[in-house]
């Protein structure tokens, strides 16, 4: 896999690695944007966000990319119902989940003269490497800090993200692009001459 494959205008800006599975599809109107394009797109995306070790991972995994569009559009759904209070379909999670369940055993370190627990992708399937996001996803709509996910306040931005911060007031995806783009507009519409 090459280094470029991973798309230079992929996002990390959610604070959690569900939300920004989701934002792998953001814009609106004509500005749409997919990063998620093809299996080695997805492949990078994982390796990216550090769900996939940087050897041993496999050049090609047939319907990769089909599966991570119907996970991501199912996780979207997940997380507006949450937000919202409404039901949302959750066969592809549950699939993912059932699936992608990677193998723990146990073993022995010699070094270390101690057991311990190895977990490890049962296989190379869509739903072992995506597995790790729809775990992701689980432990954010069923934990404790759910109420702070949010969607940027920038009125051309659909990006969700966990406001994680000490006073839970972040209202931008990214103060770098977002926060200023509407910190400039409002200055703008202040200095207007009436």
């Amino acid at each position: 896999m090459n280094s470029t494959s991973i798309a230079p205008d992929t996002l990390f800006v959610a604070d959690n690695i569900a939300l920004d599975f989701i934002n792998t599809a953001y814009g609106v109107g004509d500005q749409q944007h997919d990063c998620l394009h093809d299996d080695e797109a997805v492949l990078a995306w994982l390796k990216a966000a550090g769900l996939m070790a940087e050897q041993g991972h496999p050049e090609a995994v047939p319907g990769l990319l089909a599966q991570a569009r119907a996970l991501r559009l199912g996780a979207r759904a997940v997380v507006d119902a949450a937000m919202t209070g409404a039901h949302a379909d959750l066969a592809v999670i549950n699939q993912v989940l059932e699936a992608g369940r990677p193998v723990s055993c146990l073993q022995w370190d010699g070094a270390a003269q101690a057991f311990h627990i190895v977990t490890r992708p049962k296989n190379t399937s869509p739903a072992s490497l995506l597995w790790p996001v729809a775990d992701a996803l689980v432990g954010l709509v069923t934990g404790d800090k759910f109420e702070f996910v949010r969607q940027c306040e920038a009125h051309d931005c659909i990006l969700l993200f966990h406001d994680l911060s000490k006073s839970h007031r972040r209202r931008w995806c990214s103060m770098a692009t977002c926060g200023n783009r509407m910190k400039v507009a409002a200055f703008r519409a202040r200095k207007k001459p009436e």
